[in-house]
């Protein structure tokens, strides 16, 4: 079984050349790469967030595989679901699954199921596969959508995740990209406020500062839960520092600042 893909001509160009075209000029094919081993990368339409998607993604040296966790914007599915199907196909080709590391996070973590429903309408992970397509020629996914839960659950997700990863002694061959966008709707004052307040807590590599930050003021962070786990997860792998590589609005693209979504790229090391 094959997902295709859903957002195909809305949040990205229609047709492979148009695509090939955008994220090359988004992407900085010189990047000095880092070995990475988490990242928080946008999911908006590529004329908001973009260059910050291609940015960010553009440091990670090339892995065999990538741990992407997106939000679930639909509420379909179970609440920590990895995608059922064997490959994803986008307009630049195909991508497979890990099996062999997606049945270990399955088995290792018990918040964590097989669940196709969750993936079938989302794009939050999606839109991340065409840079990491123009980037590296060969690569595979695990695609895990992340809802709400009680925030214990985040860490206890995140360990597990890094035990499976550990298990198949693949510390060096993984990357973990959270895929969230940052406030949403808010004027560009007030979301670079909160943003930064959730971005520095990132940067701490304190996944519980970050929860309790969205929380306390009420920063509409999608993809808080995803952040939140690479964060436990990337600690687990031994991560010791982050870094900002860029931060916009969507107001920086329309030039309307009064009611903007924010993005932020970073990357943990």
């Amino acid at each position: 079984m094959v997902r295709n893909p859903v957002v195909a001509g809305q949040f990205y160009p229609g047709s492979k050349e148009a695509l090939k075209r955008d994220v090359g000029a988004l992407i900085d094919a010189n990047a000095d790469k880092k070995n990475v081993i988490g990242a928080v990368s946008p999911h908006a339409g590529y004329a908001y967030s973009g260059k910050v998607a291609g940015a960010t993604l553009s440091l990670i040296k090339p892995k065999r595989t990538y741990i992407i966790l997106g939000p679930n914007h639909t509420g379909l599915g179970a609440n920590f679901a990895i995608d059922t199907n064997e490959a994803w196909n986008t307009l630049l080709g195909s991508v497979r699954i890990d099996s062999h590391l997606a049945d270990r996070i399955e088995k290792d973590c018990p918040y964590i199921k097989y669940d196709g429903a969750a993936h079938e309408h989302e794009h939050s992970i999606e839109v991340q596969l065409p840079f990491l397509q123009i980037l590296q020629k060969d690569f595979a996914i695990v695609p895990i959508c992340a809802a709400y839960a009680d925030p214990g659950a985040y860490g206890e997700i995140g360990a597990a995740i890094a035990a499976s990863v550990k298990g198949l002694r693949a510390e060096k061959d993984v990357a973990i990209i959270a895929s969230s966008d940052m406030t949403h709707y808010e004027s560009a004052s007030s979301a670079k406020e909160k943003d930064s307040a959730a971005i520095g807590a990132i940067l701490r590599l304190d996944e519980k500062s970050l929860i309790r930050k969205v929380a306390e003021m009420d920063i509409s962070m999608c993809g808080y839960a995803p952040a939140a786990i690479m964060l436990a997860a990337a600690k687990e792998l031994g991560a010791k520092s982050a870094r900002l590589v860029d931060y916009r609005t969507s107001g920086d693209a329309t030039g309307d600042y009064s009611s903007v979504v924010g993005y932020a790229g970073i990357i943990i090391l």
